[in-house]
């Protein structure tokens, strides 16, 4: 296929996307308005416009930041930048593995260096505005610097890794690639919280006492070996809460945000881990990796294909073909397939939201999970009732209607 011809659809596919979320983006807009009825227990009306008024915020900023990013990589393309850079960096090491492993490198500390400016506005005056940040400028720069470090050590040897698979073996580079991402996914989900995690949080076990005991309780109710269950201290950097689940096997641990523990009762909080502990049981962690496998397998399987083009390259603008311009042109070139991936992701992790809170619902008192949802919202100004279409491509968790709902009817039916 002609160069200009695949640049050509290269333009269109970014300016597709770019549409597609101004337009999901612009009929979310359309549903702020009145407080919804049966959501007036949560918020009164002063609330209720203090988190349409952070929706408004957020939605500008992103807007502008979209904008931003959009012109830039369209930039990019017209003008062959990203080959003109790769062809310098060779000219300059007369070696494909470090032209590859330093085009990466500038382009990835490029990238935190433009995003610096949004992510200190996103916190320092928006999150600022309406009480959210606890990050001081220093704890902000010493995570961009922390990030950049574990990105280039980390991100530098998974890629030379697939550097010395694709010069060995290019033409089943992505069965080998395959593997070596499996195996850091698998690695990265047993040992994030435990080599990762502690460099930007304090973690520490959960004190004993009343809380401790009934979890414990709750565990040993339903035959669940739970040993680690660590609290961090998320109040450093933001007043919102969260609690998540981790690893798997003598891995798996429960972790609590300390800002949760100071926002919810004993019984709410016990409440919550029932829901972590339900998506262990359930097997969402292993269902979601092993649809991650499989996504994986047919990203790289794709990317083979396109490694094997020339025009991809020159597409670029530069005068050959390379690893890093075949993974940068086949960004491009599977954004709407992307796209189609993140609306089944998400349409999964619906699913399994219920399926947690159901688990919690139908073991404790549904009112406990159903008030830490509604004092969780409150806290974070959670945008009540998004657009259908805007729900569906994006969030990963149903509404808080749709959760009290479900809940309420697990009530009903328990009565």
């Amino acid at each position: 296929m002609n160069p200009e011809i695949i640049l050509g659809i290269f333009i269109f596919l970014i300016i597709f996307e770019f549409l597609v979320s101004f337009v999901l983006e612009y009929l979310n807009t359309t549903k702020w308005g009145e407080i919804p009825e049966k959501l007036k227990n949560i918020y009164d009306e002063t609330e209720y416009k203090k988190s349409m008024e952070y929706e408004k915020e957020k939605h500008r900023f992103g807007l502008i930041k979209s904008v931003f990013s959009t012109i830039l990589i369209l930039v990019f393309l017209s003008f062959g930048i990203f080959g003109k850079i790769y062809d310098f960096v060779f000219s300059q090491t007369g070696s494909e593995f470090f032209a590859n492993l330093l085009f990466v490198g500038i382009l990835f500390l490029g990238q935190v260096l433009l995003n610096i400016p949004f992510s200190y506005y996103g916190n320092f005056v928006i999150e600022e505005k309406f009480g959210f940040n606890k990050m001081t400028k220093k704890i902000f720069f010493l995570d961009i610097l922390k990030s950049v470090l574990l990105g280039l050590v980390i991100g530098g040897l998974l890629f030379s890794a697939l550097l010395w698979v694709y010069s060995f073996f290019p033409n089943n580079f992505w069965l080998y690639a395959w593997i070596i991402i499996v195996l850091f996914m698998i690695f990265s989900i047993m040992f994030y919280q435990s080599l990762i995690s502690p460099l930007f949080n304090k973690q520490t076990p959960l004190q004993e006492g009343e809380l401790r005991d009934k979890i414990e309780e709750f565990a040993k109710k339903e035959g669940f070996k739970l040993d680690n269950i660590f609290v961090i201290d998320g109040s450093k950097r933001s007043t919102k809460a969260n609690a998540y689940f981790s690893g798997f096997g003598p891995k798996k641990r429960i972790v609590l945000f300390d800002t949760l523990i100071n926002d919810l009762t004993t019984d709410e909080l016990v409440a919550v881990l029932a829901h972590e502990i339900g998506h262990y049981q359930e097997k969402h962690i292993l269902k979601m990796l092993f649809i991650s496998i499989v996504q994986t397998g047919i990203i790289l399987f794709i990317l083979g294909i396109v490694l094997n083009h020339l025009e991809f390259g020159i597409a670029l603008g530069s005068q050959t073909s390379s690893l890093a311009l075949g993974i940068i042109a086949f960004s491009i070139v599977f954004s709407p397939l992307s796209m189609v991936f993140e609306i089944f992701g998400n349409i999964l992790s619906r699913k399994h939201e219920y399926e947690a809170d159901k688990y919690s619902g139908v073991r404790l008192n549904p009112e406990n999970l159903k008030d830490a949802l509604i004092k969780l919202s409150k806290n974070s100004l959670t945008n009540l009732a998004p657009h259908p279409a805007y729900e569906f491509f994006y969030y990963s968790h149903p509404t808080i209607l749709k959760r009290i709902e479900a809940l309420e009817k697990m009530r009903v039916g328990q009565n």
